[in-house]
């Protein structure tokens, strides 16, 4: 066997080897994600890719090796309920589509990957990419090193809608390309509602979403209009239930929202126009909120850059974008459920952690904010197994220097990484 295959093959097995160590570590403080508090001193056993035990105290463990944090803070690893691994805002992103192949999309999503690995997010809902399943795979059978993906794959539309990829292309491509369907996750009947959902599933889905309004970035004039009838949205999540899938709602105005939480999804994203009455209709249906602050900031902020966006998106980036904070402090003081989610594609990956930032800045709570990547997230993806930092659970743990209960700039400072057990960053 030639040096380089034996090498190769070491590589690939390095994780597995990995898993099957048990390590300490000893954590100066440990965040609590269920009791929403930090615990001072506390050394947890892993053991075959899981917790095994958590222990008060510093004392060595027989037979473990022994990861010192005692000036760190160990979480949970951080859950993002919405990314888009799959590209990043730029001038150019709007020819891309024209111009790159998706194994280039997929090589560079990669990087992506990683990024969010390392900046502390061990699991991610990918809400939108048509190549993020093939990364998906490619990370759960260590051929890439990144975060748990639950994918939707293409998101569901109507003709025209936010997801409805043919948007801005002249008469003459839109004839050649042909009219989008429930393949291409267009659809304009339940009964095609019906279909792209099971598409989803032909394809491997884990989560299904739907653009319930117009979109801040796509090309199209109305960023908030609702864009599924009331039948419509009532065939998606029928269809998932079906197939066990949850229905996330992209959704910036307020009709939009109404038929998407009376029709039953599990999430609303960035709800820009909530009000009172949406609130209290989210709570009366247990419809988690998922904010995206940073991807409202970081359009708003590109709004005033000329050439950052087209002239038909400009105007929306600036309107909607600089509302979503003040919306999201309205939504948590008003007591609907908070999952965490940055839309990062938008804004850059690997930024995720800004969200805490942005959420404490309205007067959140530090440890409701800690709370909501992890068990809050959780519940959300109906994951029993990650989340928290308890026998039994997946050893996905992040530790930063400090105490981000004292501190949140701490979120921004993180140097240990573990995944399944596997370590992919240490002091």
């Amino acid at each position: 066997m030639s040096p380089t295959r034996s090498l190769l093959i070491l590589a690939l097995a390095l994780p597995a080897a990995a898993q099957a160590e048990t390590v300490a570590l000893h954590c100066g403080q440990l965040f609590d994600s269920a009791a929403g508090r930090s615990l001072a001193d506390r050394t947890v056993v892993v053991e075959n890719g899981k917790v095994r035990e958590v222990r008060s105290g510093l004392a060595a463990v027989d037979g473990a090796r022994s990861v010192d944090l005692k000036g760190h803070t160990c979480s949970p690893g951080w859950i993002d309920l919405h990314v888009h691994l799959d590209g990043q805002s730029s001038p150019d992103s709007y020819s891309e589509g024209f111009r790159l192949n998706p194994e280039f999309t997929i090589l560079r999503s990669t990087g992506y990957a990683r990024k969010t690995l390392q900046a502390g997010f061990t699991t991610v809902r990918d809400l939108g990419g048509d190549t993020t399943l093939a990364l998906r795979d490619g990370i759960n059978q260590g051929l890439i090193e990144g975060p748990r993906i639950y994918a939707a794959g293409r998101s569901i539309a109507t003709t025209g809608g936010h997801a409805d990829g043919t948007n801005g292309l002249n008469r003459e491509l839109a004839q050649a390309v042909g009219t989008p369907g429930p393949i291409e996750g267009v659809i304009n009947s339940p009964d095609e509602a019906r279909a792209a959902v099971r598409q989803r599933y032909k394809e491997g889905s884990d989560v299904i979403k739907i653009t319930a309004t117009g979109g801040v970035l796509s090309y199209a004039k109305n960023g908030d209009g609702p864009q599924f009838t009331e039948n419509e949205v009532a065939a998606v999540v029928a269809a998932a239930k079906d197939y066990g899938y949850k229905v996330a709602a992209h959704a910036h105005g307020k009709e939009g929202m109404r038929r998407a939480i009376e029709g039953g999804v599990v999430s609303i994203e960035h709800g820009t126009y909530m009000d009172d009455e949406i609130f209290s209709l989210m709570k009366k249906n247990g419809t988690w909120y998922v904010p995206t602050i940073s991807a409202g900031k970081f359009v708003a902020e590109k709004s005033k850059v000329d050439g950052f966006y087209p002239a038909v998106v400009r105007p929306k980036a600036a309107r909607i974008g600089a509302l979503i904070q003040d919306t999201f402090g309205r939504a948590w003081r008003s007591g609907v459920k908070i999952g965490f989610g940055t839309d990062a594609g938008v804004g850059h990956h690997g930024d995720n952690a800004d969200e805490f930032i942005f959420m404490v800045e309205t007067g959140f709570p530090t440890a409701d904010a800690l709370q909501t990547a992890t068990i809050n997230a959780a519940q959300v993806l109906g994951a029993t197994d990650i989340g928290q930092i308890a026998p039994g659970f997946r050893a996905d743990i992040v530790a930063m220097p400090g105490d981000p209960l004292a501190d949140i700039q701490a979120v921004k400072k993180v140097d240990f990484v573990m995944k399944d057990g596997v370590v992919y960053r240490q002091p």
